[in-house]
């Protein structure tokens, strides 16, 4: 009997799964954290370039080709890689659409329950305690996370974390339960406006601070504000800033992660949309979202909030995405009049955010094993719930450092995006053919899409992908390569076991990819 398609039930809904999946932590913790590290304004530069040479029209390719592969019978990247492709090498292609989003997940959990915790911490005032004091909040912060020592987190002072990424982990499997229209689709159309009253909840109380530390007048919201959008800092020129390769690998790594853009969770998402259904128009509305979200909300809340209360040096030495969401900020909260609630506030947005991403991280997969084993949504739930638990036990138990779940982002998050990306604009504008491509594109389009828009897949984004890969690979593989066998002295080799896993899991969905090979050709030899 052939499985039943799913659909989205409504175009918003749809748009706000995309948006939901785009929106995330990234938003409201790692862009604060880039934009402060690269020069606030000037960051916004090689930002906004890259969005439109790479982000934006990535974001249309991946619309168009999912909702043709799944006008076609697939919802899995591998299957939609291999229709488009006509071969059967195009689904083993595909596995990075399924492995990456998979393997992000096992860690964006862990992360997901520090949000969590964090919201409960500030409901119920336990971070009173700590008042101003920085120490005491990353001592407060490394227990709770298990960061001291591997192990911690299940005996530890930091057990009760435990709690909350069983709590995040059920939430997310009855939802991707539920299917796309019931499951996913009705979550986002509540999570998403709720979000977005948050964190303008949030903004307005940061806007309206004033000056908040007496004695430092100069600490006021008009020079926060600068602070996030002033090109120029006294010690560099614009010039000097733009320069650094590394704020265009960062501009253009952040684009990828805050669009989603480059995970196959948009080929997935898009291939349960109907045939003629606009996607040009909502490809360009959940990337704006998403901006807004990330730019309007996340930005002006984090670094304003951060200038005005603890000073520029934290502006010109930000202490690292985790080190800015769960010390800096919590810190600030905590001198904020009314700082309680609104951190509760803060970080209950960031557990909706981070939700609304991880469940777009598990319907790949779901679809890929519906595709290739035929089996139904319980089995497939129950299968990849027993993948997913145990490489989230993993990444949970060897927290000392963060060293297992930084191995995973960056060889997920960082080094295979660069290459399924590009191989997405190549099979957009070489592989289907760039007209045919537009054609998809414009297929009940409400909006006109520029014929430029032809050069920019087929030559610019190609060519500006390969470039910045070919830096970043300069700038981080090295150090990466050296340090899988040396493993500091008397400690696991973690980073190796990472390794590891990653390569078990990839073997795993080889093996559903091949089946599901099988099983495709015996349907064309029927056909």
């Amino acid at each position: 009997m052939a499985r039943q398609r799913e659909r989205w039930g409504t175009r918003v809904g749809a748009i706000l799964a995309v948006t939901g999946s785009a929106v995330g932590l990234g938003n409201f913790l790692r862009f604060p954290g880039q934009a402060a590290q690269y020069g606030g304004g000037a960051f916004m530069i090689p930002y906004i370039i890259a969005f439109l040479i790479v982000g934006l029209p990535l974001a249309w390719a991946e619309w168009a080709l999912g909702r043709y592969g799944g006008a076609l019978g697939h919802n899995s990247v591998p299957g939609i890689f291999r229709s488009l492709t006509k071969r059967r090498a195009g689904a083993y292609i595909g596995l990075l659409g399924t492995l990456m989003p998979v393997m992000i997940y096992m860690y964006y959990v862990f992360v997901e329950a520090w949000c969590l915790a964090y919201a409960w911490d500030f409901l119920v005032g336990n971070f009173a305690v700590f008042g101003s004091n920085a120490t005491l909040l990353g001592k407060h912060f490394e227990t709770s996370v298990g960061a001291g020592a591997n192990g911690d987190v299940f005996s530890g002072g930091a057990a009760r974390m435990l709690v909350f990424v069983v709590i995040c982990f059920v939430v997310n499997f009855i939802m991707i339960y539920r299917g796309v229209s019931k499951g996913i689709e009705k979550f986002c159309n509540i999570a998403m406006p709720l979000l977005v009253v948050c964190a303008i909840i949030v903004l307005v109380r940061v806007l309206t601070l004033g000056a908040p530390v007496p004695d430092k007048p100069d600490q006021n919201v008009v020079n926060g504000l600068g602070a996030m959008w002033n090109p120029t800092r006294v010690d560099k020129t614009l010039v000097e800033t733009l320069s650094n390769p590394e704020i265009w690998l960062a501009a253009t790594g952040q684009i990828f992660f805050s669009l989603s853009v480059g995970f196959g969770l948009i080929l997935t998402y898009a291939s349960y949309v109907k045939r003629d259904d606009d996607v040009a128009l909502s490809s360009l509305t959940a990337a704006a979202g998403n901006g807004f979200c990330e730019v309007v909300l996340g930005g002006m809340i984090a670094i304003p909030a951060a200038f005005m209360f603890l000073g520029q040096g934290v502006v010109d030495n930000p202490p690292g995405t985790f080190g800015m969401g769960f010390v800096a900020l919590p810190n600030v909260f905590n001198q904020m009049p009314a700082g309680q609630f609104f951190g509760f506030l803060f970080f209950f947005l960031l557990f909706l955010a981070a939700v609304t991403s991880s469940l777009s991280m598990l319907q790949p997969s779901i679809a890929l094993l519906e595709e290739g084993l035929g089996i139904g949504r319980k089995a497939s739930v129950t299968m990849l719930s027993f993948i997913t638990l145990t490489g989230a036990a993993f990444v949970v138990y060897f927290s000392k450092g963060f060293t297992a779940l930084d191995t995973i982002d960056f060889w997920m998050a960082n080094f295979f995006i660069f290459i399924l990306a590009t191989f997405q604009v190549i099979l957009f504008s070489w592989i289907v053919g760039i007209d045919k491509g537009m054609a998809e594109l414009r297929r009940g389009a409400e909006i006109r899409m520029p014929n430029f828009l032809k050069i920019v897949l087929k030559y610019i984004a190609p060519l500006y992908l390969i470039a910045v890969f070919g830096l970043w690979c300069y700038y981080k593989m090295p150090d990466r390569l050296s340090a899988i066998f040396s493993p500091p002295k008397g400690e696991p080799p973690v980073i190796l076991m990472s390794l590891g896993l990653i390569f078990v899991v990839a073997a795993f969905f080889a093996l559903i990819v091949n089946l599901a090979n099988k099983r495709w050709d015996k349907q064309e030899a029927s056909e």
